[in-house]
């Protein structure tokens, strides 16, 4: 049993008026929101747990997938009285995942067609493994991932001065598509925390952090740019679900 967790707290600010009544999960790609696509392509996997955190109009989402029962999967909801970021989301439903070995942490506002059977297939594959996470090539980014020969994380950098990045010798990107043994619930402190700024660091540490570059299409929703591309793609076939 492998559990999956949306992240969908977020605000989504940066598409102003696209945002302003609709959170941004529930964006509309094709006959479908971002969060539907999602979910659908989870069950393409056996993957029907499924856990959503919520802040922001929160009922929209809700009042559409209910339990998840019509869509063929079960769906608990994480609610938020304020945002707890991306590690602090995890820890409040610890009681929840811990249930499984490995769990899936996906950003509410990504759309991609990656296959999770082979990126848990890959995080089984590394025995002291922590966290393995989904990264892709870009020059210019707003994080850091070195990588050696067994893809082991050597060098991660959330929001790296200008410094940083003349020294960094690849251009792999944070991805926001995670797997995670449930060991790594016992590095997140209660309250709010981040993934890339206050717990990769520790993992990557202890030896534990992984990467597994990008097969597949990924485009992340931060900009009405992007999400206009992402609609064009999807038009013209690019995502193969």
């Amino acid at each position: 049993m492998t559990y999956a967790m949306i992240l969908c707290a977020g605000f989504g600010t940066r598409l102003n008026e696209l945002t302003k009544d609709t959170p941004k999960p529930m964006l509309k790609v094709g006959d479908k929101s971002i969060l539907g696509h999602t979910i659908s392509h989870l069950k393409s996997f056996g993957i029907t747990k499924i856990i959503i955190n919520l802040h922001y109009l929160s009922e929209q989402i809700t009042s559409y997938f209910g339990n998840g029962e019509k869509f063929g999967v079960e769906i608990l909801y994480s609610y938020e009285d304020e945002p707890l970021g991306t590690s602090g989301a995890i820890k409040k439903v610890e009681n929840i995942l811990e249930k499984s070995e490995n769990f899936l942490v996906i950003y509410g506002d990504i759309l991609t067609d990656l296959n999770y059977a082979d990126l848990i297939g890959f995080h089984k594959s590394k025995e002291n493994a922590l966290a393995s996470i989904i990264v892709h090539e870009r020059s210019k980014s707003n994080s850091i991932v070195e990588i050696n020969d067994d893809n082991r994380v050597v060098n991660f950098v959330e929001r790296p001065s200008e410094d940083q990045l003349e020294l960094k010798t690849q251009n792999w990107v944070n991805s926001g598509i995670y797997c995670f043994d449930k060991k790594v619930l016992e590095l997140i402190p209660e309250g709010f925390s981040d993934f890339p700024k206050d717990i990769f660091p520790k993992i990557m540490q202890l030896e534990g952090l992984y990467a597994q570059p990008l097969k597949g299409y990924r485009c992340a929703v931060d900009s009405v740019e992007r999400y206009s591309m992402l609609k064009l793609d999807y038009e013209n076939g690019k995502i193969k679900f």
